[in-house]
């Protein structure tokens, strides 16, 4: 469904998040943005209470399997890394992808309570090229009637919604 969205199609700079057990797989989706010659962001979260989250580059699928683990046991580039483009400081990004707890059809969104994602819209709405479309990847089972929202939250532009599946290959 997403591949053939147009604001996917027409997307060169795309922010992805790497999936964790509980959330809409990621990697059929990692493997086309390289296919396609797409530019592929990923989140690093700082740790420490922090809200701050960049968009690195992902080189490809393979560069995907060296990223070590956090100790919220996702892979993302290592804190120490420094030799890849943080998004912001290029050319901006044309989507991003979303991923939450739970989502309403008007755009809020539950995340995990640290603001990562919030945070990070702010910074992209100050970037020259302006907020990204967010797509946010749900399963069904995670739309609700209404989320509740705080003047922090940045609302989603969209979300699209699968029946549940594991991660194959994870």
């Amino acid at each position: 469904m997403l591949l053939r969205h147009p604001k996917y199609v027409s997307a060169q700079r795309i922010a992805a998040f790497l999936s964790m057990k509980d959330e809409v797989c990621t990697r059929e989706i990692l493997s086309d943005v390289f296919k396609q010659g797409k530019s592929c962001f990923i989140p690093r979260y700082e740790g420490s209470g922090s809200s701050h989250m960049d968009m690195l580059k992902l080189h490809s699928m393979e560069d995907v399997e060296t990223l070590p683990l956090t100790s919220w046991n996702i892979q993302q580039p290592a804190d120490d890394d420094h030799s890849r483009e943080e998004a912001l400081s290029g050319g901006g990004l044309d989507l991003i992808l979303m991923p939450g707890l739970g989502f309403d059809q008007q755009g809020r969104r539950l995340g995990r309570g640290k603001g990562f994602y919030d945070t990070y819209l702010e910074r992209c709405i100050k970037h020259p090229k302006g907020k990204p479309y967010t797509i946010a990847l749900a399963y069904k089972e995670q739309l609700c009637e209404e989320i509740p929202v705080d003047d922090n939250d940045v609302l989603i532009d969209e979300v699209l919604y699968e029946d549940h599946k594991s991660c194959a290959g994870k």
